[in-house]
């Protein structure tokens, strides 16, 4: 263990610095191929901004690595490290990473977040359990976004243990209360404690985040969560799945788990569209750029209506996960227009506006010359 997590927070972390110091001393070259190979592939600049956007990730994620060294040596080498003071550093340290990515993603990309229903702070002062569909690469990082930077929150946030190979993600959200977890069936009551830990003593400004389902939503994994209700004999759960076509059945151990050590806190589920078609490299680079609105929808369950018992909440989750796929299947991605073709528009209609100026200019000076005559 020891060994693996040399590997993540040593060796890989160093990599990461190295290989961005690498990019950015070669950069004229890749923005050269890059320029090159654009009018050569579909899409407006498609090359130059996959480039800026992979640039982008790697000089965040190095900042924020020399970010949390620092801040490792001004805590006594790690001694306060997960004092109250520091973690609130690192939650910021979160936040600005969060927004410079969310920003240029909305400037190079042309993507926009857009919500429904009400907000996540709409009773502030109290801790709340955020349950989210998971669906799409990054759909945790703009759940995160919109948590921090709108609604002031600060996740406690249950995700798989692979995420951890990331330096940054293992580094940063092991010093502030967060879980990686292994779904493997044989160590699930040993989940569910680490889950109940860390919901228990939420704070005014926490939600606790999870995603019931597990992992990203596929058509083989929503298959396979069928037939594994079946195999356990849960054969009505299973034709309840099976109905729904646009996320997994949800795995109802982690959130009964945290309901318990949170008796206080309201519920609210997130269901959101527009990233969920981006399942393969080739699907990311095909949509690049993205120019999608991403739309999320918030609802807030108040806790005195969530029943009580394992099977009435088990009840409860599937009866809401339903109405996700149904909001789902009703909110299909919205394609934006594609910038460079709204200015193209908009100096037609300016073309189209001068000669409209132009021609009736010469015709009132016709006019005039022959009022002379």
């Amino acid at each position: 263990m020891r060994l693996v997590r040399f590997i993540r927070r040593v060796v890989l972390a160093t990599a990461m610095v190295v290989l961005t110091g690498l990019l950015l001393t070669t950069l004229p070259v890749w923005l050269l191929v890059a320029a090159i190979l654009s009018p050569l592939v579909e899409g407006r600049l498609r090359p130059l901004r996959l480039l800026w956007v992979l640039v982008l990730q790697m000089v965040l994620e190095s900042a924020v690595l020399v970010t949390l060294l620092l801040l490792w040596v001004a805590s006594g080498f790690g001694l306060f490290i997960h004092r109250p003071f520091f973690e609130r550093l690192h939650y910021l340290v979160a936040k600005a990473y969060l927004g410079v990515l969310f920003s240029e993603a909305g400037r190079v990309l042309n993507l926009e977040i857009a919500t429904e229903g009400p907000s996540p702070d709409a009773h502030p002062g109290e801790p709340l359990l955020v349950c989210s569909r998971h669906a799409g690469p990054g759909d945790s990082f703009t759940l995160m976004y919109a948590l921090m930077h709108w609604y002031d929150r600060e996740p406690r946030v249950v995700l798989k243990n692979t995420m951890a190979w990331d330096p940054m993600v293992d580094v940063l959200l092991n010093r502030v209360p967060s879980r990686f977890i292994s779904t493997s069936p044989r160590r699930s009551d040993d989940i569910e404690k680490r889950i109940a830990d860390l919901a228990t003593g939420l704070d005014a400004n926490d939600a606790f985040v999870i995603f019931p389902e597990g992992g990203n939503f596929t058509r083989d994994r929503r298959q396979r969560a069928i037939d594994k209700l079946n195999s356990l004999g849960l054969h009505r759960m299973a034709r309840r799945a099976e109905r729904m076509q646009h996320v997994l059945a949800p795995r109802p151990g982690g959130l009964l788990a945290a309901l318990e050590a949170a008796p206080d806190a309201d519920v609210v589920l997130v269901a959101h569209t527009g990233l969920e078609h981006l399942v393969t490299v080739a699907d990311v680079w095909r949509e690049l750029p993205m120019d999608k609105r991403l739309l999320m929808r918030w609802w807030r369950v108040p806790r005195e209506d969530i029943p009580e018992g394992k099977e009435a909440r088990i009840d409860w989750l599937f009866t809401w996960w339903e109405e996700i796929d149904r909001w789902v299947d009703a909110h299909r991605p919205v394609d934006l227009p594609r910038r460079h073709a709204l200015r193209d528009a908009a100096r037609s209609a300016a073309r189209r506006t001068a000669g409209r100026t132009a021609r009736l200019g010469s015709a009132t000076r016709a006019r005039s010359d022959g009022l002379t005559d």
